[in-house]
């Protein structure tokens, strides 16, 4: 069977099922405290590098053996999810990376830290792969952008959680309490997951047969939404991998600030911009149906031009505070294409693949976006001695991503259409 990008063709059910709406709660409270666990290290990361005695580029190291581990456990967990409850999956994934997080507290050299933060990424692979189609199963596709967009707005809202309470907790009490106080609460919602009703999937969709992941990654090739959406989304992802990671100490080591004013700063621009921006982003994919083709890629693609432009601006402009509001404008910018994109993903396949798609998209935004641009960047910056040149990447990046999602709005179908399911 080939999957279908068109709507119509795996709509979803007809009547909501009961407890959708605790699934979305447990489901986005999960994707929050995802978030916070992911960027303390960055609230903290000239903590840890003294009390460690690392190197710029050690330093992210750790992100990125945690994203690696990440974006290789997702496919397992995509393959897991067509034999195996999907909510004890979830569950199971949430309370490791809990203690994980915790783990990373008693770190004594880069190896042991480096290790607890790798362990994260195993946890997270089985939540990320498997939260986004179980919500799908429960929406009709003309729902799924908005349910999906109030998803995804936990991401700015945690990133920005973990870099106010990790420098907070890091200048008063150490970055090693500020991995404890994050890590732990997540054992609560591990518990939480295991009372959600998985809704099954749609009944028009056939069981999972016994596909390889070469014949998955071949049938998803072939379907130009997904590409484009997924393509787009690696460079994005590098871009915002580099701006979570470096801009706390791009403020402080550039901008002169301290380590908890940076890290407060770059969590309240980083939530407001990523809340309003995710709203938003979601509200326009949604009011431009019917009204350009492509809508999903449009409002994607036009906001991450702005992103750009804002991040460029950030980084060249002399006075701080015009900085830090130029941050603020690339964040909200950069936010809008949450929810329209993974929507489209999901709307590209139908149900039984859309584990297998998420899985994949995980993979490739990971292996060749924020797994890299960390480190990259941190190279870079050792190499030139220049931290402000190093992070001009992130908005080459996003222009990249922006690109790539122009392009596929100009040529990928409409739904619907005979050519819609075939790559050329």
């Amino acid at each position: 069977m080939n999957p279908s990008p068109d709507d119509s063709a795996n709509p979803g059910p007809a009547v909501t099922p009961p407890g959708a709406g605790f699934a979305v709660f447990v489901l986005t409270s999960m994707n929050l405290l995802n978030y916070i666990d992911r960027y303390v290290p960055s609230a903290v990361k000239d903590l840890f590098k003294a009390d460690l005695k690392l190197t710029d580029a050690q330093t992210s190291l750790p992100l990125s053996a945690f994203v690696i581990v990440y974006m290789l456990a997702s496919p397992v967990f995509g393959a897991m999810a067509d034999k195996a409850p999907r909510t004890r999956l979830i569950a199971a994934g949430v309370a490791l990376w809990s203690l994980a997080t915790a783990a990373a507290a008693l770190a004594w050299n880069f190896w042991s830290f480096l290790a607890a933060r790798a362990l994260v990424g195993i946890g997270e692979a089985a939540y990320a792969t498997l939260a986004p189609p179980l919500l799908s199963d429960f929406y009709s596709a003309e729902k799924r952008n908005r349910v999906l967009t109030f998803f995804y707005v936990a991401i700015p809202v945690g990133a920005a959680i973990g870099f106010t309470v990790g420098g907070y907790l890091g200048a008063h009490w150490g970055w090693r309490a500020a991995f404890l106080a994050c890590g732990l609460p997540g054992i609560l919602a591990a518990g939480a997951a295991l009372m959600i009703k998985d809704p099954g999937r749609s009944a028009s969709d056939p069981a999972p047969v016994g596909m390889s992941w070469g014949e998955a990654a071949g049938q998803l090739s072939r379907i130009p939404s997904y590409v484009y959406a997924v393509a787009g989304y690696t460079a994005v992802t590098f871009a915002a991998g580099g701006m979570a990671d470096w801009f706390p100490v791009y403020l402080t080591r550039v901008r002169g600030m301290e380590t908890a004013a940076a890290g407060s700063t770059v969590g309240m621009v980083t939530v407001v911009g990523g809340l309003f921006g995710t709203a938003i982003g979601g509200l326009v994919g949604e009011r431009l149906h019917g009204k350009t083709r492509q809508p999903l890629l449009a409002v994607s693609a036009g906001s991450m031009i702005l992103a750009a432009i804002f991040a460029a601006i950030a980084l060249t402009v002399p006075d701080v505070r015009a900085c830090i509001a130029c941050i603020g404008f690339a964040q909200f910018f950069l936010w809008f294409y949450n929810g329209p994109i993974n929507a489209l993903i999901a709307n590209s396949v139908s149900a039984n693949m859309r584990a297998r798609a998420f899985s994949l998209s995980i993979l490739c935004i990971h292996v060749l976006g924020d797994a890299v641009s960390p480190p990259i960047i941190g190279f870079v910056s050792d190499q030139t001695g220049s931290l402000s040149l190093a992070v001009m990447l992130v908005p080459l990046f996003m222009a990249i991503g922006a690109g790539i999602w122009l392009r596929g709005w100009r040529v990928v179908p409409d739904p619907g259409t005979a050519a819609s399911g075939v790559l050329a």
